[in-house]
């Protein structure tokens, strides 16, 4: 495999450990790049970008995201915040009345960033269509009861977390999402990075599929039982109600809607430069990303059914944790996406690391393809 791009010397062990992922014959496109210290020390990409393995994959190759979208979102929530506009620590209905109704009146902006407010999935059985309409699921969730008394638990809001502070980020900026949370955190740091992807970019967009034979870890085994055999389950509804959220990826009107907890589209270079923008404060002060990167919920959590520990829409580190460290050390904050992709910063190293790719893996947190990208980097620095 021809691995383009280029690298510094001392992180040449990094060049080797990302040339042997495509030691496996699934392995189809993938892209790395890490800061350190706000200089691009790793820039690479390999593979292919389209389904049947005859596009190479280019230096400007963007994809779906998935997850890692929720920091970008996060951080212009944050913003706001910054700026007065929105207080953390007031109810949601505050901002949009009827979030209110069904015993939400106290939710607070907080407790949606940190996966407590009870609100991961939908109970009533949606349409497939729902998925693309934003005033029928924005309507949904304002009328939806939560599952749980809001801020004595977590759950992580897969998807919903994208319409719930999308829809908190129309009312107080009276515009769509994806222009304010692009505007406020990608235009001013350079990045390649969209929500709401314009038809003119679809070319070159990777086609992203599943690997094959690949059961996952324990975590993902339990997931898939519970989505299996108890379909009414908070954690299968998580994921699909409505129909279509995981298997969309490809198609122009996913593409095309601003859902931002999962359709975010860039490539490994904007996921390390936006970490880079916090780790030297660009995008939040130091008081704000302390607050973001401050622990909010730790334990079980009853979306995932795994342990996971967040701060205010970031995923902090659970070192010792196989499936729940980024791969660096414990101060590391960032995001995973479904399937592999992943940024993440790592204060103590100035490190800002970014790894994408379009062929998905099982696992339901970190995938170990990017931790071990991560390890080996770890031992390329004193």
């Amino acid at each position: 495999m021809q691995i383009q791009g280029h690298f510094q010397l001392e992180f040449e062990p990094v060049r080797d450990a990302f040339a042997a992922l495509f030691d496996d014959p699934q392995e189809r496109g993938a892209a790395l790049c890490i800061q350190r210290g706000g200089e691009t020390v790793v820039d690479l990409w390999a593979g292919s970008a389209d389904k049947d393995g005859q596009q190479a994959w280019h230096s400007d190759t963007i994809l779906n995201l998935f997850s890692c979208t929720k920091a970008f979102t996060s951080v212009a929530v944050l913003q706001l915040a910054a700026e007065g506009k929105l207080d953390l620590d007031a109810p949601v209905a505050r901002y949009w009345p009827e979030f209110a109704a069904a015993g939400k009146a106290e939710v607070t902006v907080r407790q949606l960033l940190c996966h407590r407010a009870g609100l991961p999935a939908i109970r009533q059985a949606l349409a497939p269509e729902a998925l693309y309409r934003w005033q029928t699921m924005v309507g949904v969730l304002a009328a939806e009861a939560p599952w749980w008394e809001p801020g004595t638990a977590h759950g992580y809001a897969a998807v919903t977390f994208g319409w719930l502070l999308g829809e908190l980020l129309r009312r107080v900026e009276d515009r769509e999402p994806g222009p304010v949370i692009v505007d406020r955190v990608a235009r001013p740091l350079g990045l390649d990075f969209h929500i709401g992807l314009a038809d003119s970019e679809f070319d070159r967009v990777a086609h992203i599929a599943r690997g094959k034979g690949n059961a996952g870890d324990e975590a993902a085994r339990r997931l898939l039982q519970v989505t299996l055999h108890q379909p009414e389950a908070l954690s299968a509804l998580a994921f699909t109600n409505p129909p279509g959220m995981l298997t969309s990826t490809n198609k122009p009107e996913w593409r095309r809607m601003q859902q931002p907890a999962a359709n975010g589209h860039g490539n490994a270079r904007s996921l390390a430069g936006f970490y880079a923008g916090l780790l030297d404060g660009t995008l939040l002060d130091p008081h704000w990303l302390a607050q973001m990167t401050r622990e909010h919920s730790y334990g079980e959590d009853l979306t995932l059914l795994t342990s996971t520990r967040f701060g205010l829409g970031v995923m902090l580190d659970q070192p010792g944790k196989g499936n729940a460290t980024f791969g660096m050390g414990p101060r590391a904050f960032g995001h995973p996406g479904a399937g592999g992709s992943c940024g993440f910063a790592d204060p103590a190293k100035d490190v800002a690391f970014g790894f994408v790719t379009n062929t998905l893996g099982p696992y339901i947190l970190m995938d170990p393809r990017a931790q071990r990208l991560a390890q080996v980097l770890a031992r390329c620095i004193p």
